[in-house]
């Protein structure tokens, strides 16, 4: 995959290639000609230096003459060995063309320099005469060297003229070229940058298209972009992404069809279940004896009785409520207390209660028939199995943000795996209860009732008895309705 800013190194690349090929041409060339013409203009600099070395030296050959004195001796020698360097730097100027004449040049500067040394010696020998007529001669030498500075600059100039017009033709090639180059680069770069462009927008505008039908509730439509950069991918995943939403709502739709047929499916069952039940015992009837009974075993003096068969009725009355209502948790306590006292009454010094509540949390709702499955469970499992029976403590607790109830038996506990299949609702319970309600089925309605998980909890351990704690939070909103207790 080539991305974005690949492309755009490239492109860049590229750019700087041609921009640098073409400054290190520009730049050859300009050097070139620059050494061609410091090497021309230092032929003109060597030949001039030769005449002005000359003329320096009869100027400072006449002082002398004039007044020996040894500084104008010592600056008579020194224009002497400028003399000479003059000499050998006119002495590489020779070529095939000039020879004959720097030569010529060369030997005049010789003489003039010869001429020079004799003048001094007549001039130490006190032979005024003879130092005089040389010093004519080396006048006539240097005026020579100034005339032949001028032919061969002539002769110069004549011979590098065509050079001269080269490099003025040349340079005026060299900025055409230069002006079709920077045209061809512009071009280029305009159809680079294009392309380049073109590149990134016609992806991003089938995007474009694609979120705007997807807006639109269309997710049908592929998206598709056949790049080979991140654009690609990002259509891809996009692609993907419309895909996932189109399976989701179409699974949203199977879901909330299945659970209106299940819901219907288990309003049917309950009132299959309802209607069985009132087909087996008629309740008012069934309350009514019992009320009968309770009343005449009062007034025969059996006021233990009475009270039984108060609790049984009242018992019996709740248990026959429906699993979908919600309750106070002072009617589960109630309906507990009359449970344990019907246990009581049966166990004798056998079974032992001790309560612990804080009544300002009874006011909290909770579903119906929570309380008494589990303690239930305590009497069938903790207490009847011991011959010297044993204790049961219920106890509800305020806290921060949940009330804590507790239930907690000195029996032989339960395994792990079992505390696990009750947590996961998958426990089967065993023939006995009273409301045919299982420990499950408690911990399932708790967490439909308030929405979480977290709401039960169950410490046991073999031969230590077991502890279930309820943890009601208090400002939860349960799912049963809120409907008053019916009788």
């Amino acid at each position: 995959m080539i991305s974005i800013q690949k492309k755009i190194l490239m492109l860049t690349s590229v750019i700087l290639v041609i921009m640098s090929g073409i400054w290190i041409a520009l730049t050859f060339y300009n050097h070139k000609t620059q050494n061609q013409y410091n090497e021309i203009l230092q032929r003109y600099l060597s030949m001039n230096e030769a005449t002005r070395a000359s003329q320096l030296v009869i100027t400072d050959l006449n002082n002398y003459l004039l007044n020996p004195t040894p500084d104008r001796l010592d600056q008579l020698n020194h224009s002497k060995e400028s003399m000479q360097s003059a000499k050998m730097k006119v002495f590489k100027l020779r070529n095939s063309e000039n020879h004959f004449i720097v030569t010529n040049y060369i030997n005049l500067i010789d003489s003039l320099i010869e001429t020079t040394d004799r003048i001094l010696m007549f001039h130490s020998v006190h032979d005024t005469e003879a130092s005089t007529r040389e010093f004519v001669e080396a006048t006539r030498i240097s005026n020579y060297i100034s005339e032949m500075t001028l032919s061969l600059l002539d002769k110069e100039l004549k011979t590098y003229d065509s050079f001269y017009r080269g490099i003025i033709e040349r340079s005026g090639e060299v900025i055409k070229l230069g002006i079709w180059q920077l045209l061809l680069i512009m071009f280029l770069l305009l159809l680079a940058t294009y392309w380049f462009s073109l590149s990134i927008t016609r992806p991003v505008q089938k995007l474009t298209q694609a979120a705007n039908e997807l807006s639109k509730g269309r997710f049908d439509l592929q998206v598709k972009v056949e790049t080979n950069d991140e654009i690609s991918f990002l259509a891809k995943t996009f692609d993907r992404m419309r895909i996932n939403i189109n399976n989701l709502i179409l699974e949203i739709k199977n879901k909330a069809q299945l659970e209106h047929e299940l819901q219907q499916s288990k309003i049917l069952l309950q009132e299959s279940q309802f209607r069985s039940l009132q087909s087996q015992i008629n309740p008012h009837f069934l309350f009514n004896t019992l009320n009968t009974l309770s009343k005449k075993a009062y007034l025969e003096g059996s006021e233990e009785t009475s009270d039984l068969l108060v609790s049984v009725a009242g018992l019996l009355r709740y248990n026959l409520k429906m699993l979908d209502r919600s309750v106070t948790l002072h009617e589960e306590v109630m309906v507990l207390q009359q449970y344990m006292d019907i246990q009581m009454a049966r166990f004798r010094d056998r079974l032992k209660l001790h309560m612990e509540i804080d009544e300002s949390c009874l006011h909290v709702r909770i579903p119906a028939l929570t309380l008494q499955p589990i303690i239930e469970n305590a009497v069938i499992h903790a207490i009847e199995p011991k011959e010297d029976g044993g204790t049961i403590w219920f106890r509800v607790m305020d806290g921060e943000e949940r009330i804590t109830i507790e239930i907690e038996d000195d029996g032989m506990g339960m395994s792990e795996d079992k505390i696990q299949q009750i947590l996961r609702e998958n426990f089967i319970p065993t023939e006995g209860h009273s409301t045919g309600i299982g420990s499950s089925n408690v911990v399932k309605r708790l967490r439909l009732f308030f929405g979480q998980d977290d709401v039960i909890d169950i410490v046991s351990r073999k031969g230590y008895g077991t502890k279930v704690i309820f943890k009601i939070p208090k400002k939860g909103v349960g799912q049963f309705d809120k409907a008053p207790n019916s009788g």
